[in-house]
């Protein structure tokens, strides 16, 4: 009999801090002062802070039994759809934390920052490179910083052809930032249905596409999973009615050295380092978006822009059409050193990987199609969408398969996204899960859809073995408790 990797293994409980505090107590020995003390006037000082005293095992034994709550990629897989929750490789948290990078102050000379912005450098011709297009900036800080920096380029872009224009077409498979990052320049979202295959028609954005068209912000492969294979033919559309064709590449992972972003017609691309290139992505941050455009859009690319003069590497802001600086200083810098390091090791093999997350998804997709329905079923890209249309008739959900599939040791998969599929269930098991990990969650999905017809209540109390069961989210959401 297989065995699953749920158990109810002994969790310990765990207070608040201020509930375990006691006076008096200290979780450190300071060296003894050899100076008089010289305190603060109270006015400057004002109250003291109202930290729990406690013992250095009371703050040992807490952070470990909160670490025994969380589920975390060094657990067991994250399926998590439209994420790349993958596992990456621990010399790069260790390649980042080097002093001379990880201390360095972002106001340094350049004289003596060489080596970090050598590698910023670097890092922009690699990405280049993989991407098909023709400089790079690597400012924004995430995902969707590097959207809107598209959307300011594309403005930028008109407006330096005396053009005004109004709309930003937005697929209905495209991530839920684009229209949010479209209408922050300003712009009217357009929305276009895709088609019955999932992907979106050429017939459908010429029917949208007219002189008041910036662009079109396009996700391939989409939030379906599936690669927008007429997308060289849509980009000819946009581009006769000089709009612009906007890429959003959280979902590189699945086409890293197999397709060109310029090739297909693609002017602007961003990238997520923290999803794509090593950096394990989740828990808020951090993040980099680095964003890629082809040489006529190069001029509009934030400043401060990072060249190579004389052998030497410097900041410069010399570039009078740029949109201008996006935030403070470089971005999350510990990420792109990851970036850098896993290119580097990968090589020519980033190809392979994505390769490896294109099978992985699909053996997904077959061996549960027969238990689960698939609203599409044709070769997926890095993930697969089904639905919870099968478990209907036992009045069984999405959420509640997936709170059950905790009780077997997994994380949920993504869930009621993309909204183009009623229940939809989201499954990315990125490259990095042996076939043997993925066979242990096939296997614990089907027993929970047969749960689902034989033992409906089952699931709808799960999950039953985690520290915390079923929780009431309506209420959480109507009345959220954030006081702590």
């Amino acid at each position: 009999m297989r065995e699953f990797p749920g158990t109810t293994g002994l969790v310990f409980n765990e207070p608040l801090l201020w509930e375990k505090a006691k006076k008096g107590r200290c979780g450190m020995s300071l060296p003894r002062r050899d100076v008089d003390p010289a305190p603060l006037d109270d006015d400057l000082a004002g109250d003291a802070p109202d930290f729990p005293d406690l013992s250095e095992v009371d703050v040992v034994r807490h952070y470990t039994r909160l670490s025994q709550w969380n589920f975390a990629v060094d657990l067991g897989m994250y399926p998590l759809g439209s994420c790349t929750m993958k596992y990456n490789p621990k010399i790069n948290e260790k390649l980042a934390a080097i002093p001379g990078f990880a201390g360095a102050h972002p106001l340094l000379p350049v004289e003596i920052a060489q080596g970090a912005l050598r590698l910023m450098f670097e890092l922009e011709r690699f990405l280049t490179e993989i991407t098909g297009l023709d400089a790079v900036s690597l400012q924004p800080a995430a995902g969707a910083q590097g959207e809107l920096a598209g959307m300011l380029m594309i403005h930028a872009f008109h407006k330096s052809k005396g053009s005004h224009r109004t709309k930003i077409i937005v697929p209905d498979t495209a991530h839920g930032t684009n229209p949010a990052s479209a209408a922050l320049c300003g712009y009217v979202p357009v929305k276009v249905r895709s088609n019955d295959q999932g992907i979106l028609s050429p017939e459908a954005v010429a029917a949208v596409t007219d002189e008041e068209t910036a662009g079109i912000m396009i996700t391939n492969p989409n939030t379906l999973g599936l690669f927008e294979e007429n997308i060289s033919q849509i980009a000819r559309i946009v581009h006769e009615k000089g709009g612009l064709v906007y890429c959003d590449g959280a979902n590189m992972n699945a086409v890293m050295g197999i397709v060109d972003a310029k090739k297909m017609g693609v002017d602007i691309q961003h990238l997520n380092l923290h999803k794509t290139f090593s950096t394990p992505h989740g828990a808020g941050g951090p993040g980099s978006g680095p964003v890629c455009v082809t040489e006529q859009l190069a001029r509009f690319l934030p400043v401060p822009r990072i060249v190579q003069r004389n052998g030497q590497y410097a900041f410069s802001e010399e570039y009078p059409e740029s949109i201008g600086k996006l935030h403070a200083f470089y971005g999350n810098f510990g990420v792109m050193i990851k970036a850098y390091s896993y290119i580097l090791t990968m090589g020519p093999q980033l190809k392979r990987v994505s390769e490896l997350a294109v099978l992985n998804a699909n053996y997904v997709k077959e061996k549960l199609k027969s238990v689960l329905h698939l609203p599409h079923d044709r070769p997926c890209m890095h993930e697969c969408v089904f639905s919870d249309r099968f478990q209907k008739d036992h009045k069984i959900t999405t959420l509640d398969m997936v709170k059950r599939l905790m009780d077997y040791g997994f994380h949920p998969p993504t869930i009621y996204f993309p909204l183009v599929v009623e229940g939809a269930i989201m499954i990315e098991p990125t490259e990095t899960e042996s076939k043997e990990d993925l066979d242990l969650f096939i296997d614990a999905f089907k027993a929970v859809a047969k749960e689902a017809e034989q033992a409906p209540e089952l699931l709808r109390q799960a999950p039953g073995r985690c520290k915390v069961k079923r929780l009431d989210e309506t209420s959480a959401a109507r009345h959220p408790c954030l006081s702590g």
